[in-house]
């Protein structure tokens, strides 16, 4: 027990998964870091929703890549799906927004599902030593998905309507996030935790149209 409880604590988190993105994305070139960390099915913003494997195909490097980092971790029950925020800087070091990242283990690694930014708010963080961790309530049953499902999209529709949405959750049921895009091109995304007898909305971001 206390050997499992070890080797728990010693694996990987999603912050870490997020400053090793980070520091890739300044060493290797930035798409090059999305395209490492992107799973088959992560989803980005242009601002319509597009798949980020098709969005970041070929696509040229920047000379010089954004910066970012981690202030907030909202982290399902089990530890193994996650939603980083953060503040994101341009390359002449000027701060543009903050970005929303949403992560998936599976067997220790971690890879990004969804990813978009959101408008400045207040004074940018200083990069910290531990950013703050909110863990889901491991404590009663989480009774399923905090948010509805929406229509399933046939494949031609999926990531091309002019109004779109989608919505995740963990194994575990106890983090659930929902977004939408609307054919004027804001985002709305929200991220909802489990507490022990409910969920509660832990992250709302609106994101004007461009």
């Amino acid at each position: 027990m206390i050997t499992a409880l070890l080797l728990a604590l010693a694996a990987p988190t999603a912050v870490d998964a997020e400053r090793a993105f980070a520091r890739d994305a300044q060493r290797i070139g930035q798409w090059t870091a999305f395209r490492k960390y992107a799973d088959e099915t992560a989803v980005m913003f242009t601002p319509q929703a597009v798949w980020a494997h098709e969005f970041l195909k070929d696509r040229k490097e920047p000379p010089k890549s954004v910066e970012w980092w981690p202030d907030r971790s909202l982290v399902s029950c089990d530890g193994r799906t996650a939603v980083n925020t953060g503040p994101a800087f341009r390359p002449d070091g000027t701060h543009y927004g903050r970005f929303n990242t949403v992560w998936v283990s599976d067997k220790g690694q971690w890879k990004w599902v969804y990813d978009n930014g959101s408008d400045p708010v207040g004074k940018p963080s200083r990069k910290p030593r531990k950013p703050k961790v909110s863990r889901a309530s491991c404590r009663g049953k989480a009774p399923g998905a905090p948010i509805i499902q929406p229509l399933p999209l046939s494949d031609s529709q999926a990531r091309k309507t002019p109004e779109d949405s989608g919505r995740g959750e963990s194994a575990d049921k106890t983090l659930g996030w929902d977004w939408k895009v609307t054919k004027t091109g804001e985002h709305h995304f929200r991220v909802y935790q489990w507490n022990g007898t409910g969920y509660h909305e832990a992250l709302t971001v609106h994101v004007a149209a461009q």
